[in-house]
C-alpha cells in the first residue's frame, strides 16, 4: 500500500503534464491553422485587386491594399487570425510583406515594384501569450505561450520576364468557364492609347497578353472601366460567336473579334469580345442542381476539366479547342444565372440576388482596391446568416476564362477546332442577359509566361485563379 500509494503520486502528475502538453500541442496546431489562413486571405485581397497585373502600380494605389496595419489586406489577415481564440484570449496578429527572400515590412509601399509587384509575399505570425493550463498550476505556472507562422506567396507569370526571370511554367487553373476569347484588348488600340478599338485581321485591337514572352500588353489599373488606367478594371460585354437561336452554329465573324457589331438585337456593344464557346467534351463535377443541362451550362455552373485548357502547350486532338457546331446562348444565360445566383436576365443594370462590385458613382466607376458585396441570394446571405451589401473576397461571380491566338482559323459548324490558349483572364461577371451576353469587370490578366511548354501549374487557392496563390512556410 505504501508503494501504491507513493507510485500515485508519480503517476498523477504525469498524468497532469500530459494534459497540458496535449493542451499546448493543440492550441500550436490552432494557431498554424489560422496563420494559414491569414496569409492566403491577405493574398486573396492582392489578387482581386489586380496588383500583379500593373507591376509597376504607384504607392498611391498600393498603400490601400497593403500599405501598414489598417490597410485592407492586413485587415483581413488580422480579421481571419483573430477568429479562433487558440484557446485562451483573441491572439496577436502580425502582419508583413516582402518580395521573394527580400527583408519584411508592415508597409508594402517601400518595396521595390519589380519585384514585389510581380510576385507578393505575405508573412502571419499568430501569438497567443495567455493559454490557460491546468495541472501545471501547482507549480505556479498560470499560463503559456504559444505561436505560429505561415509564409503565402501570390505569382504571376505574366510579368515574369519583368522580374529577370526565364524558366517559369504555365499556369493552368482550375474550374475554367468555356468562353475562349480572343487575344485582342477591347478598350487599348496598337498605339496603346484607350478608347474603343475595331477588332479583327485589319482592326488596330492591341492584344492582351505578348505572344513573345507572355507579359501583359496594356498593364495597369483602370477606375474608370474604360481602360483609361490600363487593363485591369476594364468593363466590356462578352457576346458569343454563334448567332442567338441557329442551329448548327452560324457564327457572326471569323475569327472572333473585339467590338463588332452585326446590328443583331441580340448582342450586346461595343464594347465587347465576340468569345468562342470552348469545347467541353469531357465530364464535369461540381455541378449544381439549377445547371443541370447540356454540357456547355454544366461547365458554367460546375467546374471543366483543367485539362481542356491547357496554357502555352500545342492542342493536341481532343483539348485545346473551341465548338462552333451548336449555339449555346440559352445554355450560357441558364448556367450564369445559376452560378452567380441571379434571379431576373431582364435586369443587368443591378443585382437581382448575384454579389456585385462596389460602384463610385456612375456606371464603371470604382473604389480601389476593388470591392465585392453580397448579393441577396449569396448562399452565404440566405444560409449562414451574412447581411446582404457585406463586403466578401470570395464570390462564385469571379471565374477564369483561356485567351486563344485568334490568328489561326477556325471552322465554322466544326465542334472539333484546335486553338492554342496564350493566357488566362480573370474577370467578375456583373450580369447575363436572356441571351447569353456577359458583361464582365477584368480583375487579373496572367499570360503563359516566358517558359515555353513543360508541365503546368495547379497550385491555386480554390482552383479559380489564373495567378496562383500558395504557402510556401508553413513550419
Amino acid at each position: 500500500m505504501v508503494l501504491v500509494a507513493v507510485a500515485m503520486i508519480a503517476i498523477i502528475a504525469i498524468a497532469a503534464l500530459s494534459i497540458d502538453v496535449i493542451t499546448l500541442y493543440l492550441a500550436r496546431e490552432e494557431a498554424q491553422h489560422s496563420a494559414d489562413a491569414a496569409a492566403l486571405a491577405a493574398l486573396r485581397i492582392l489578387s482581386v485587386s489586380g496588383m500583379t497585373g500593373d507591376p509597376s502600380n504607384s504607392s498611391t494605389l498600393r498603400s490601400v491594399v497593403c500599405g501598414g496595419s489598417n490597410s485592407i489586406a492586413s485587415q483581413t489577415a488580422q480579421g481571419v487570425g483573430t477568429q479562433n481564440p487558440v484557446g485562451g484570449p483573441v491572439p496577436t496578429v502580425s502582419v508583413t510583406y516582402s518580395a521573394p527572400g527580400g527583408s519584411q515590412t508592415t508597409d508594402c509601399t517601400s518595396l521595390a515594384n519589380s519585384t514585389f509587384g510581380v510576385n507578393p509575399v505575405v508573412t502571419v505570425q499568430i501569438q497567443q501569450t495567455s493559454l490557460p493550463t491546468f495541472f501545471s498550476r501547482v507549480w505556479g505556472t498560470t499560463g503559456n505561450s504559444v505561436g505560429a507562422t505561415a509564409t503565402a506567396e501570390e505569382f504571376n507569370p505574366s510579368n515574369s520576364i519583368n522580374a529577370g526571370l526565364s524558366t517559369i511554367n504555365p499556369v493552368q487553373p482550375r474550374c475554367v468557364k468555356p468562353w475562349a476569347v480572343p487575344n485582342e484588348d477591347p478598350w487599348h488600340n496598337t498605339s496603346g492609347v484607350a478608347g474603343i478599338c475595331t477588332g479583327g485581321a485589319t482592326g488596330n485591337c492591341a492584344k492582351i497578353v505578348n505572344l513573345a514572352d507572355g507579359s501583359i500588353v496594356n498593364p495597369g489599373i483602370s477606375l474608370t472601366g474604360n481602360g483609361s488606367g490600363g487593363i485591369i478594371g476594364e468593363t466590356f460585354w462578352l457576346n458569343s460567336d454563334c448567332r442567338w437561336s441557329q442551329s448548327p452554329c452560324a457564327i457572326r465573324v471569323n475569327p472572333p473579334q473585339a467590338n463588332y457589331n452585326n446590328g443583331s438585337g441580340y448582342m450586346k456593344g461595343p464594347p465587347n469580345l465576340v468569345f468562342a464557346p470552348g469545347q467541353v467534351g469531357t465530364t464535369t463535377t461540381a455541378v449544381p442542381s439549377c445547371a443541370t443541362g447540356d454540357q456547355i451550362e454544366e461547365a458554367i455552373g460546375g467546374c471543366d476539366s483543367p485539362q481542356n485548357y491547357s496554357c502555352g502547350v500545342a492542342p493536341p486532338s481532343g483539348t485545346n479547342a473551341v465548338d462552333l457546331y451548336d449555339y449555346p446562348n440559352a445554355s450560357i444565360a441558364n448556367g450564369v444565372s445559376c452560378l452567380t445566383h441571379q434571379t431576373d436576365t431582364t435586369d443587368i443594370t443591378n443585382s437581382s440576388g448575384q454579389d456585385y462590385l462596389k460602384l463610385t458613382g456612375g456606371p464603371s466607376a470604382f473604389p480601389y482596391p476593388f470591392q465585392i458585396l453580397a448579393g441577396s441570394s449569396n448562399p452565404l446571405v440566405t444560409s449562414a446568416g451574412l447581411a446582404k451589401d457585406s463586403p466578401i473576397s470570395v464570390s462564385s461571380s469571379i471565374v477564369s476564362l483561356p485567351i486563344y491566338d485568334q490568328t489561326t482559323p477556325i471552322t465554322p459548324g466544326n465542334a472539333n477546332n484546335p486553338v492554342t490558349f496564350v493566357g488566362f483572364l480573370q474577370v467578375f461577371i456583373n450580369a447575363v442577359d436572356q441571351y447569353g451576353n456577359v458583361n464582365v469587370t477584368v480583375l487579373n490578366v496572367s499570360g503563359c509566361s516566358n517558359g515555353s511548354g513543360g508541365n503546368v501549374s495547379t497550385s491555386t487557392v480554390a482552383g479559380t485563379s489564373p495567378v496562383p496563390i500558395r504557402l510556401i512556410k508553413s513550419p
